[in-house]
């Protein structure tokens, strides 16, 4: 939304919390906008060829899709290495 236009309130309550709201704006854009940053660099959000309106948003939805799946898979993964290598039951331990 960004700042508000015309001229400060004389209250300076009413200016800070103005301002509180502003910075909160701003960092929930922040995480938006580098999604949708990564999902052109990474994904080709940015060359989408598709000429119908159905289609382009069919492409999009399907990108977004992965983006998520890509995700998930990469937690599970995550989750998978660390039991395998990390917290290894005890009877898998080498007994000194």
């Amino acid at each position: 939304s960004g700042p508000r236009l015309g001229r400060p309130p004389a209250d300076k309550s009413l200016q800070k919390e103005q301002r509180r709201l502003e910075r909160q704006d701003a960092c929930e854009r922040n995480a938006i906008e580098g999604k949708f940053g990564e999902g052109k660099r990474r994904y080709g959000l940015a060359r989408i060829m598709a000429r119908l309106k159905e289609t382009a948003e069919s492409v999009i939805c399907l990108q977004f899709l992965v983006m998520n799946l890509e995700r998930r898979l990469r937690v599970i993964l995550f989750i998978f290495l660390r039991y395998l290598f990390g917290h290894k039951p005890a009877f898998l331990r080498p007994s000194l």
